[in-house]
């Protein structure tokens, strides 16, 4: 298991899943620069890019291997499992191979990249982004979000750490972190239905790795608007509403 400094290099924006790398690599004390995409330009589209992430999507990170090689890896999960697996040999943010702890923040991870976060992208989209009226996929995708924070509130409850996994903080939590600040933008009105979340969301926020983490690239936003009036939140999901069928445009070629 390796540690200290390494070439590593992030490519991010701002939004949920960028942050999840940012925030796990300032915790592991890791050395790594950052690299600034352009979603609203479709940098991600570039063959540059694509040449890393085949896929189009961000975040990825590339490594150095011990011979030298070039790594590329992609997904937020991914990632998440190479960082811990490479560079947390004392197990600060994960825990051992085969133990019990290790499969349950496996099944919270793959939770998150499987279930929370494909909803609430989805309640994202349909409530602030999309064109018209979908009463229909806007009930399915908050309500399915809602039960999703149920279980996470009912999980965190039962753990005395008031972590999701064990006594310490796991690359599960941190997964799920930064879609939790982005409640109001995916249709939730409020976290104090969900207690527990709620203090869980806030007691990370003190630590200093998520505190830095969080503002990789530029400042994190979604706390911010979670205090803007409705109204407010949904003038700023219209004006992205272009881009969005833009992207799916091209996506569409």
């Amino acid at each position: 298991m390796e540690t200290g400094n390494h070439n590593i290099t992030l490519y991010c924006e701002g939004t949920p899943n960028p942050l999840k790398i940012s925030i796990a690599l300032e915790e592991l004390g890791l050395k790594y620069n950052v690299h600034p995409i352009s979603l609203f330009k479709h940098e991600q589209k570039e063959q540059w890019y694509l040449d890393i992430n085949p896929n189009g999507r961000i975040p990825a990170i590339v490594d150095t291997d011990e011979n030298g090689q070039q790594l590329k890896i992609w997904e937020s999960g991914a990632i998440l499992q190479y960082l811990v697996d490479r560079y947390d040999g004392d197990h600060r943010i994960s825990y051992p191979r085969g133990t019990k702890e290790y499969w349950e923040m496996t099944s919270w991870l793959f939770w998150q990249v499987s279930g929370l976060g494909p909803m609430q992208g989805q309640a994202n989209h349909f409530e602030m982004s999309a064109p018209g009226e979908n009463p229909y996929a806007l009930k399915r995708y908050v309500n399915e979000t809602r039960r999703l924070y149920r279980t996470m509130d009912n999980a965190l409850a039962k753990n005395p750490s008031r972590y999701l996994v064990g006594d310490r903080l796991t690359i599960a939590d941190i997964a799920i972190w930064p879609w939790a600040t982005a409640y109001k933008y995916s249709g939730l009105s409020q976290l104090d239905e969900f207690p527990h979340v709620k203090v869980w969301m806030y007691r990370l926020l003190a630590r200093p790795g998520f505190e830095k983490g969080r503002n990789v690239p530029n400042p994190h936003i979604y706390l911010q608007l979670n205090e803007l009036p409705d109204e407010e939140l949904k003038r700023i999901g219209r004006e992205r509403s272009g881009w969005v069928l833009e992207a799916m445009e091209r996506d569409a070629e």
